[in-house]
């Protein structure tokens, strides 16, 4: 565990979040629009964050999923991240409820919120620097407007490095590494690779280390 200084969040200015035609990345938007007319009856936009914004724990993942969150409109729903990131939050009270994969299945997230690094689906899953960057705004004020934060879980590489950015911190002095936890002032940072279903088909994520993660993010809470 390492500790570091950070500004408070409450110094970063909220900012909109973005609208369901947001302009801002041309790549992005080109994907969207090819994916409306082929798709006419997904959600197809950006999307916003789910749960409470006085919420404790902030997840942080990639993109929305094509399959997932791009046809749902609900963060990690509808695809195999989302079956393993629902069960592990009902495993340790951050939910209730009963996952069903839609995003009228009635969930409910407890003390929890979750977000993304970016919110228009990218061709591939793989966003560009110029539109993590850019997307990062939104991030920046998702974080501003949670006055009980107190743990972030960034899912993967991208997550966390721009999740660490968006508090004003540097890469170089907050490493990735799955399972590492950092202290950025009253906030923790941790660590978990991406629960893709790459991930944990190769081996690189199993449900026991994805759900130590969130033990351990439980366990602090608690103390």
């Amino acid at each position: 565990m390492t500790t570091i200084s950070t500004t408070e969040t409450s110094a970063l200015l909220p900012v909109p979040a973005p609208g369901r035609d947001c302009p801002l990345c041309p790549r992005l938007v080109s994907f969207r629009e090819q994916t409306r007319a082929k798709e006419p009856t997904w959600y197809n936009a950006p999307v916003d964050s789910f749960g409470d914004a006085n919420a404790r724990l902030l997840i942080v993942g990639l993109a929305p999923g094509m399959q997932g969150a791009n046809r749902t409109g609900r963060p990690f729903t509808g695809d195999y991240a989302g079956d393993l990131l629902y069960a592990t939050l009902l495993e340790y009270g951050f939910a209730k409820g009963v996952y069903q994969a839609r995003p009228d299945d009635g969930l409910r997230l407890v003390d929890c919120r979750i977000s993304n690094a970016v919110r228009c689906v990218p061709p591939q899953n793989k966003p560009l620097p110029v539109e993590i960057n850019t997307c990062r705004q939104f991030l920046s004020a998702t974080i501003a407007t949670m006055p009980r934060l107190r743990a972030i879980v960034m899912l993967g590489r991208i997550a966390h490095e721009s999740t660490v950015k968006a508090l004003g911190l540097r890469n170089a002095a907050v490493p990735f590494a799955h399972g590492a936890v950092h202290i950025a002032g009253k906030i923790g940072l941790y660590d978990s690779y991406h629960c893709s279903r790459y991930n944990t088909n190769t081996g690189v994520l199993t449900p026991k280390m994805f759900r130590d993660v969130f033990a351990r993010v439980r366990a602090d809470l608690a103390g």
